[in-house]
This record gives C-alpha cells, sequence and structure tokens, in this order.
C-alpha cells in the first residue's frame, strides 16, 4: 500500500493506516475463510487487535504468540531498519525520534487479551522459546 501512495508521511491515525486496519482484517477473513491456515503479525495494541480477532474464532482456531524484547532493543532496530528499508516510512515509529518517548510507548504496550491460548516470546536475542517450540505451540490441538 505504501508503494501505491506515493509521497506519504505516517503520522498517527493517518490515511493509509486508516485504510490499512480494515484491509488487513478482511484479508484475513479471505484466508481463513477459504481455509488457508494463516499468521497474522502485527504490532497493535489490544484495542485494535480483541475487536476484529473475536469474530474469526468462528473460522479459526486462534492462538497468540507474544513477542517481547527490551525498549532499548526495539529501539536499536527501529533505527536500524529506518535506514535499511524505504518502505519504512509507513510506520508512524519515523516520528518517535526521541528515545524516551519511544520507550514510554513501549513500556505501555497493552497486548491482546483473547480467551485463546497464548504463548511468550523472548525476542532480544534470538528467539526463546525458539522455534521448534512455538511451532509445536501453534500446531498444538490439530
Amino acid at each position: 500500500m505504501v508503494h501505491a501512495v506515493g509521497d506519504f508521511v505516517a503520522a498517527p491515525a493517518d490515511e493509509l493506516t486508516l485504510r490499512a486496519l480494515p484491509t488487513f482484517f478482511q484479508a484475513l477473513e479471505l484466508l481463513l475463510t477459504a481455509g488457508v491456515t494463516t499468521v497474522a503479525e502485527a504490532a497493535f495494541q489490544d484495542r485494535l487487535w480483541r475487536p476484529h480477532l473475536r469474530p474469526l474464532g468462528e473460522l479459526a482456531d486462534i492462538r497468540v504468540v507474544h513477542c517481547r524484547i527490551a525498549a532499548e532493543t526495539a529501539w536499536d532496530r527501529i533505527q536500524q531498519r529506518q535506514g535499511e528499508s524505504p518502505t519504512r516510512r509507513a510506520h508512524a515509529d519515523a516520528h518517535l525520534i526521541d528515545q524516551h518517548v519511544h520507550t514510554a510507548g513501549h513500556d505501555s504496550f497493552d497486548r491482546v487479551r483473547l480467551d485463546v491460548p497464548e504463548c511468550e516470546v523472548d525476542t532480544g536475542d534470538g528467539y526463546r522459546p525458539g522455534l521448534d517450540e512455538i511451532v509445536a505451540f501453534v500446531n498444538a490441538g490439530r
């Protein structure tokens, strides 16, 4: 969607973000209705995830993998990615030029709360638990 917009400056609640959110969940619904096993990855907070995921529970066995990382490491990765990929301009985190503001937002992140199986993964240095355990968690109950 970023490529189609042309000149674009990300900001909270910008036009592209407002279009991307419903498109994201419509794509999930389409895939799940077709019986496609799907992994949906996004850093949405509970207020965005929960109302859109609940109805999809009728189509899928939802499992949530929460990724956890220290604010400082996340900040470093954001800075690195900004320089590596021009499509990162789609993310409003470009406006988080102050590390203290970033840390406050990071530390107050409200992760999705659903009554579904959850797994927490530390992504600070690799994955803990490892990918094999994460895959086993996702595939449990099939």
